[in-house]
């Protein structure tokens, strides 16, 4: 049975990378002689962003739950850090003001499902709401349509080398946590067998908690590369980030119902084919609402596939 869970995960990282592939041939393709540093630099941009989310978000997927919030909680984030910066002008508390944020955000969204005893997806998509409504009512308090941070401010952080400083630290980090640590080998158990995980002790509340509190941080990272790259956030900021992660996780090749075939790998490999993907749409001429309903109608399609799996799986739990 071992030997072949362990085939099925090979073969659904294959078909994950092969994926990748195709997808960047295509990009470079249809680029062609436009393909230039700055587009490059753009791409990476992109990519960083949603690698870090989604590098957070696995720890939730892990145990079986998803948050379709990530992406109004980034813009919220992002906000509340340029508000303190435009405040005192210092561009630490400005970082330590998203990563706070963040964290409550998440912190908020797991405690609302652990302590009512309400399903996760239920309260991420009230806090979807919640904060949607809150990046309008936040811009609007500053008396016009968008928020800002000097340019001149952020310049020098927006450099290529201190983004993937950051999304390596993190990424590093989260991987120590999820494959050699008892936390991580417990979310991969709670997703994998609920029941089982109650059974034997296991704090459901407090790995869901600490899942969404890992997301926050990635939340607080992902609104500072936000800021730095963009210092103008609009109610439209981060707003495709939301569905992006999710598809990534999953196209990754990582199961939608987690456990112990998640991996942090996945949120990488996704993250890129997402971005490389929504490159293609743009190339193609591909208004914002075709993209969506494409990158819906994979995320259907993808988790249909892994569901399907999980049912049989289910049966020998």
């Amino acid at each position: 049975m071992k030997k072949k869970i362990n085939l099925k995960s090979k073969v659904v990282e294959i078909v994950s990378l092969v994926a990748l592939a195709i997808l960047a041939v295509t990009y470079l393709v249809m680029m062609g002689d436009r393909l230039s540093p700055y587009m490059l630099q753009t791409l990476l941009n992109q990519t960083i962003i949603t690698a870090v989310v989604s590098t957070g978000a696995v720890f939730i997927y892990t145990t079986g739950a998803f948050d379709i919030s990530l992406g109004s909680a980034v813009a919220v984030s992002a906000i509340s850090g340029a508000m303190v910066y435009n405040k005192t002008e210092s561009l630490f508390l400005m970082f330590l003001t998203m990563i706070a944020v963040g964290l409550l955000i998440e912190l908020i969204d797991s405690a609302l499902a652990a302590f009512l005893n309400l399903p996760v997806f239920v309260t991420t998509i009230a806090m979807l709401s919640v904060l949607s409504a809150l990046v309008k009512i936040m811009i609007a308090s500053g008396g016009g349509a968008k928020i800002e941070v000097p340019r001149a401010v952020v310049k020098t952080l927006d450099s290529v080398g201190l983004k993937v400083l950051i999304l390596v630290v993190f990424i590093g980090l989260c991987i120590f946590i999820y494959n050699y640590t008892a936390l991580g080998r417990r979310e991969k158990f709670l997703g994998g067998n609920p029941i089982c995980a109650k059974l034997t002790g296991i704090s459901v509340k407090k790995l869901s908690i600490l899942a969404f509190l890992i997301a926050g941080v990635g939340v607080g990272l992902a609104a500072f590369l936000t800021v730095v790259r963009a210092p103008t956030i609009t109610t439209s900021t981060a707003s495709s980030i939301g569905m992006d992660v999710i598809i990534a996780i999953v196209f990754g090749g990582m199961p939608a119902s987690g456990g112990a075939r998640s991996k942090i790998s996945a949120a990488l490999v996704g993250s890129v084919s997402m971005v490389l993907l929504s490159q293609i749409m743009v190339i193609l001429n591909f208004s914002a609402g075709i993209s969506q309903c494409v990158k819906s109608i994979l995320f259907l399609a993808v988790v249909t596939l892994s569901g399907l799996k999980g049912r049989k799986a289910m049966l020998t739990r």
